[in-house]
């Protein structure tokens, strides 16, 4: 693990010109690490879009092998990195060493899975039509990669979803380099694991631009803005991403932003679950969404019951657990502010009841449980609608079938939906299909929707405003999709066709052959 130099990464090198006035916070403390950063300028930004638009054509056409080994490599650089950098990314993270370690294997997990797709090469979707005898001529289609990607990091989850993370795996894997804009709040773990993915590329003889990275604020916007990058992937808040969207559709030319945002993730709990385990879910669920001090894009934030006597007995659960929580460390002091910020407004809206807050400390988060009419829900307000990211739930009652479906209808697009219920009334639930489906992205019963697994059914996306784009997913190996587009190729000769698209499939992948799945 080489010394912070705080440089950005551009083309292979380590550059600034600018000022090395960012530094790098603990998380527990609000001190300041001992590592400086330099922001990066316009010219820099230039430079990063450039050296990635360079590096495409070149590491779009090599050999799918090596593009697969490439991302094997970077998988072993970042599991052999030792306890000292799971020190690092503790400290700017807050978040404790088993989970960094676990999160770690994910990402390595992760890069090994997109390599498994590339080097299937089912990815590229070949549909041939030869028109044999017809006198038409021979349309032969494939994906491409869609160029450079401007990839901005999340703060929750500083491995699995930031410089290694799943926008700029499946982004390489779709043949894009990347420019990543890295996140304020662990600037020396991005650091780390960008030298890892640079190593990794001199290794299999990747080029150098196929990953860069900058640092600083009021930079991003100038990624957006380059003509050279031609699709952005973004995980953060409504606010930044509605930014990032409205900056991207005023270019000359408009390009797609793959932004995951914000979700409630409600979970409804039916009457016969209550009857005989009000108790035991009600501790599950706080554990759930105060797991990871709620800091988890899955986190469920709405809970759903009907009104009855099991569901006060949940309820009542629910506070007694809420208010016996100890103080929670959130991923930084500006996270923590906005926590804050957001639980003041809820006290101070009529509307909501606090039923119960953990308990208290300075510099830390506490957690809290409110109480609304399913009215408020109903009628569509904005203070409900938008997640609180920490360690908060809102709770309320329904009356009737009728009423849960005016809620859920009332609700904007989410990432989940969950469903508890005894194997009977689940089974009855046919009524909800439809409208959970429109809802959201991923759908669970008798399960809790923190935690994603990367694999290749899951989902992670879902309607506006979860993600700005439903029809793909940031986890799993769909993934990829977002950074593709198609190409035809008419009447083609043999000698100038690419490889997948070769009569002989070289590549040996599946291919949709007139019709007819071949291999």
């Amino acid at each position: 693990m080489n010394q912070n130099t705080g440089k950005q990464f551009i083309n292979g090198q380590r550059v600034s010109s600018g000022a090395a006035e960012l530094v790098s916070i603990d998380a527990g403390s609000g001190k300041p690490l001992p590592y400086t950063f330099y922001q990066a300028t316009p010219e820099e930004a230039d430079r990063a879009a450039e050296a990635a638009d360079e590096a495409f054509y070149a590491y779009s056409t090599l050999p799918l092998s090596q593009r697969a080994r490439f991302l094997e490599a970077i998988a072993e650089q970042i599991e052999a990195l030792g306890e000292d950098f799971i020190s690092i990314v503790c400290e700017e993270s807050g978040l404790p060493a088993a989970r960094i370690a676990g999160e770690r294997a994910r990402t390595a997990n992760q890069m090994r899975m997109f390599a498994a797709s590339v080097r299937d090469g089912s990815f590229l979707g070949v549909r041939i039509d030869t028109f044999e005898g017809t006198g038409k001529p021979a349309l032969r289609q494939m994906n491409i990669g869609i160029g450079p990607v401007a990839v901005f990091g999340a703060s929750n989850f500083p491995l699995a979803f930031s410089t290694a993370g799943g926008d700029t795996a499946s982004a390489l894997a779709a043949g894009c380099p990347v420019v990543f804009k890295a996140h304020s709040g662990h600037m020396r773990t991005a650091e780390v694991i960008a030298e890892a993915i640079l190593t990794a590329a001199e290794q299999c003889d990747v080029p150098a631009g196929v990953f860069n990275m900058i640092f600083g604020g009021r930079i991003g916007a100038k990624l957006v803005e380059h003509p050279r990058i031609k699709a952005v992937g973004f995980t953060g808040s409504l606010h930044g991403g509605k930014a990032l969207i409205n900056i991207a559709n005023a270019r000359p030319d408009p390009i797609p932003v793959f932004a995951e945002m914000s979700s409630i993730n409600p979970v409804i709990m039916l009457d016969g679950i209550m009857e005989s385990s009000a108790e035991k879910l009600a501790e599950e669920t706080v554990a759930s969404f105060t797991m990871g001090t709620g800091q988890f894009c899955t986190k469920p934030g709405l809970i759903i019951g009907f009104a009855s006597e099991g569901f006060n007995r949940f309820v009542d659960k629910l506070t007694a657990t809420v208010g016996a929580l100890s103080p929670m460390m959130m991923l930084n002091p500006s996270t923590l502010h906005s926590y804050n910020e957001r639980k003041a407004l809820f006290d101070n809206t009529p509307e909501l009841t606090l039923l119960a807050s953990g308990q208290a400390e300075e510099n830390r988060a506490q957690a809290a449980l409110y109480r609304a009419d399913a009215a408020f829900v109903a009628g569509k307000n904005p203070l409900v609608q938008e997640e609180i990211f920490g360690p908060a739930a809102i709770v309320i009652s329904v009356e009737s079938k009728e009423a849960l479906l005016q809620v859920l209808s009332a609700l904007q697009g989410q990432l989940t939906v969950t469903l508890f219920g005894e194997d009977q009334e689940i089974a009855e639930s046919g009524y909800l299909v439809n409208t959970l489906q429109s809802l959201a992205g991923r759908l669970i019963v008798n399960g809790y929707p923190t935690g994603v697994e990367v694999c290749q059914a899951m989902v992670h996306g879902g309607p506006w405003p979860a993600t700005s784009d439903a029809r793909g997913t940031s986890v799993g190996s769909l993934a990829i999709n977002r950074f593709l587009r198609p190409v035809c190729f008419q009447n083609y000769p043999e000698s100038l066709l690419p490889l997948a698209l070769k009569d002989s499939n070289p590549l040996q992948s599946t291919r949709l052959v007139n019709g007819v799945m071949q291999k």
